[in-house]
């Protein structure tokens, strides 16, 4: 069946709006925020700064536009753990998943988690972030069930549910950025980076299960 006028024009404009993130990502990456402008996003996918403009008012809009994006694909990473009902087992599941997520999109874990300048803008310029508080909440939600299940007892399960984050996300940062590597090669032998990852992550999970009645 052939696509109408209206649906072409529909899939013109979602295409060049992924160009957009797409180019404005990978700018961003690997020149900081402050120094990637609008000419050069659009230099990149050679159009016009005003086309630009006619999907995002300004820079802040591309940036809160790629936070809410990369949020909702970690939320999706999640989401097909909704089938595992031990809720420890299903925190186990998110941890891999977290670690999938950073190692798969590495650049979007970056922006998204490590990239100071696109943090301040989407706290300064927005008030909600829907995505990130979504996130968070089905980590908190997993942990709430766990202490229902008798893990976690006497910690308060927003302060618990930090020390796993904080962990998990130290665990990625040092892979994302190279230094896990150089650990695997000076300190693990002949052990490979992700049989590095892997170990380390099961000796957390381990200190984890042992916090239970």
């Amino acid at each position: 069946m052939l696509m109408g006028v209206a649906e072409r024009k529909e899939r013109h404009k979602e295409d060049l709006k992924r160009e957009i993130l797409d180019a404005a990502k990978s700018l961003f990456t690997e020149k900081g925020l402050e120094a990637t402008s609008i000419r050069a996003i659009a230099e990149k996918i050679e159009y016009s700064p005003a086309t630009i403009y006619l999907y995002y008012k300004d820079k802040n809009e591309i940036v809160h536009a790629l936070h809410s994006e990369g949020f909702k694909l970690l939320v999706s990473y999640f989401n097909v753990l909704n089938h595992i009902t031990h809720p420890f087992e299903r925190l186990k599941g998110m941890g891999r998943a977290y670690i999938q997520f950073a190692v798969q999109n590495p650049d979007t874990y970056m922006l998204i988690f490590n990239m100071d300048e696109p943090l301040q803008h989407v706290a300064n310029c927005f008030e909600e972030w829907n995505e990130g508080d979504r996130a968070f909440d089905i980590l908190l939600k997993t942990v709430k069930d766990c202490q229902n299940h008798g893990y976690f007892s006497g910690f308060v399960p927003e302060q618990i549910s930090f020390v796993i984050w904080s962990t998990m996300h130290g665990l990625c940062t040092l892979r994302t950025t190279g230094h896990l590597g150089h650990v695997a090669v000076a300190r693990s032998g002949n052990q490979s980076l992700d049989a590095l990852m892997a170990s380390t992550f099961e000796t957390f999970v381990t200190v984890l299960e042992k916090l239970k009645n």
